[in-house]
């Protein structure tokens, strides 16, 4: 019996010898990796694919509007609803619908110079902006232009941005294209690891169509006189699509 005790304390003695052993040689420099697998954990390929597709706009939006200093807040209203009527009159004569239409911004408030260090009163700026869509996309040029000239010195042009309307087909075309492109790059990573593709697990996707815009600084808009029509580009949009999925392996 005593010597049977003694054989499971040497085997227990060198057990702990080679615990100790192992610790040592981590503590003096060799690398250690722990893999930990979880049971529930998903397991797969996870990609992301893009889709472009071109497209011609067909939907100009513009912001405009008026600003006007005076003396009183009275006679900047005043002043600022005479022009901006004369605006809103000259786009329906353009063929911009009144739903098309639609007050952004309004704000009065005083201006003040600063001399000496003193508060000078220099009078109230009432500023009154539309938001409008212009449909007939090839008209944009003509509807600025006698926007300009109607609201004169008090005019100002904000913004024009250039979209699709109903961007719903292109954007189906894209996402046919991202999800393609996302299956290839799935397929070419399970070919190079030796597996199968199965079943998408999860997919989601983001983008959409991206409006070219143009500030007032880009259109050089000038008010009044005898000048060339302003020149406005659509151009074309891309209309983009990312997805992100994740393929099961078998």
């Amino acid at each position: 019996m005593k010597r049977g005790r003694l054989a499971i304390m040497g085997v227990l003695g060198a057990a702990a010898f080679l615990t100790f052993g192992a610790a040592t040689c981590g503590a003096f420099g060799s690398t250690t990796t722990t893999v930990q697998t979880t049971p529930n954990q998903p397991s797969g390929i996870s990609v992301s694919g893009q889709g472009k597709v071109t497209g011609k706009p067909d939907l100009a939006r513009l912001q405009l509007g008026v600003s006007v200093l005076r003396d009183t807040v009275a006679a900047a209203r005043d002043q600022a609803a005479a022009s901006l009527t004369a605006i809103t009159k000259a786009m329906k004569a353009d063929g911009v619908a009144d739903k098309d239409i639609q007050t952004v911004q309004l704000n009065i408030s005083p201006e003040y110079n600063y001399t000496n260090g003193r508060q000078i009163l220099k009078g109230f700026r009432v500023t009154n902006v539309l938001s409008a869509k212009v449909r007939d996309i090839n008209s944009t040029s003509k509807v600025v232009d006698d926007a300009v000239n109607a609201g004169g010195n008090d005019t100002q042009i904000q913004s024009i941005a250039f979209t699709i309307d109903k961007p719903a087909e292109l954007q189906r075309q894209a996402r046919e294209a991202a999800v393609a492109d996302a299956k290839a790059k799935a397929q070419t990573l399970a070919s190079a690891s030796g597996v199968s593709l199965g079943a998408v697990t999860a997919i989601s996707e983001s983008g959409g169509v991206q409006p070219v815009q143009y500030s007032a600084a880009d259109l050089a808009l000038k008010a009044g006189g005898a000048t060339p029509a302003t020149p406005i580009q659509p151009g074309e949009l891309d209309v983009t699509v990312t997805v992100n999925a994740t393929w099961a392996i078998k």
